[in-house]
């Protein structure tokens, strides 16, 4: 029995000695393998997809970001008595303003938000660098609350625009602007939506619904995505006051592209014109009891001698489809039309008193809004 617990302790000395050489050599030869904790935390990071920094997507983008800021003369209404001792009804006021844009060239064009520059008196524009420049008005389009400027400097950086079509709800985006002053701000989000419409007023809307937050300065910067690329130009969010938070619009870039350029080469956007208004149908019933929409869109309204009246089509028509595609929601029917140019003839089904006929329309250039 003596020998038999000899050996045992023999054993475990040895196991003991042979554990303590290995922490030792462990300790004095590092493993050729062995990354450092940060550079581990990375690596797990690429294996899995997941982002720890958007740093280089804001680095090429911000530089071309750009804070505007402008003067406005408002007149304000005096009360009876200032009336009275100035014998005046109203005094003009300044009023400043910002916002920002995005450098989309070389040679110095600026896209921004419309609204941002509104019956300016004098407009700065203040760059990534330092540089200030006072900016030309190339043209504006009212419609789309779209404007374009021009500086006359060098060596500017240009914002590099994303693939078309390549968007998709749920994309990681990151708001980059003047946001209540303090250039270049960076809020991140996601895309919640895209072809978002009836946000505001008459506009023509295919907005890019987001949940990065877009503050008062925003307007008319960059909507980028994880890559750096743009994607949009900021222009609206829903006001706290209705109770929303962290719901912001922008322009998708493809159509600021084609509106840019138009305003560019022409002064003005070429848009074409049906002469029509729309509304959409009521809800119907199937034979179930179920509630669906019926096919197409009602005309509200068909302006005396226009393209659709000179096509004999008249208020209280059914738009069935035009070109072959068949038509359902309005306002992206008026948004492909105001897309095609003036000039263009449009092949329309329609309907009337359950009657189905073809006709076609000759666009014309939209006219101004009133």
């Amino acid at each position: 029995m003596k020998k038999l617990s000899d050996v045992l302790l023999l054993l475990i000395k040895s196991v003991i000695a042979g554990l303590a050489i290995a922490f030792v050599i462990l300790k004095l030869i590092p493993a050729q393998n062995q990354l450092p904790p940060n550079t581990q935390a990375t690596q797990a990071a690429a294996n899995t997809g997941m982002v720890y920094s958007y740093a280089d997507a804001v680095n090429l983008a911000a530089p071309s970001v750009v804070s505007i800021y402008t003067r406005t003369l408002v007149s304000r209404q005096l009360t009876p008595l200032q009336q009275r001792f100035t014998g005046r009804h109203s005094v003009s006021q300044e009023v400043q303003g910002l916002g920002s844009g995005v450098i989309v060239s070389t040679d110095g064009y600026i896209v921004t938000n419309y609204h941002v520059i509104r019956n300016s008196t004098d407009i700065r524009v203040a760059l990534w660098d330092g540089r200030i420049a006072e900016p030309t008005i190339v043209g504006e389009d009212i419609d789309t609350d779209l404007a374009v400027l021009k500086v006359d400097l060098s060596d500017l950086p240009v914002a590099a625009p994303v693939e078309p079509g390549s968007l998709r709800v749920g994309d990681i985006v990151l708001a980059i602007g003047n946001a209540e002053g303090l250039s270049h701000s960076v809020t991140q989000g996601i895309i919640s939506a895209l072809g978002r419409d009836q946000i505001r007023g008459p506009l023509l809307q295919d907005f890019i619904q987001t949940d990065a937050a877009i503050n008062t300065g925003n307007s008319g910067g960059a909507l980028i995505n994880a890559k750096g690329e743009i994607v949009g130009i900021n222009t609206a969010s829903l006001s706290r006051n209705t109770g929303a938070q962290s719901i912001g619009f922008a322009i998708p870039f493809d159509l600021v592209k084609s509106v840019m350029e138009q305003i560019i080469d022409y002064g003005d956007v070429r848009r074409g014109w049906l002469g029509a208004e729309f509304s959409a149908l009521p809800l119907g019933r199937l034979i179930d009891g179920s509630e669906a929409r019926p096919n197409g869109i009602m005309f509200s309204q068909v302006v005396m001698d226009g393209p659709a009246w000179l096509a004999g089509l008249r208020q209280g028509d059914i738009l069935l489809s035009a070109n072959g595609k068949a038509v359902s929601n309005w306002r992206q029917f008026l948004l492909e039309i105001a897309q095609t140019s003036p000039g263009t003839v449009v092949e329309l089904e329609a309907s009337r008193n359950d009657r189905v006929f073809t006709t076609r329309a000759k666009l014309v250039q939209q006219p101004p809004p009133r």
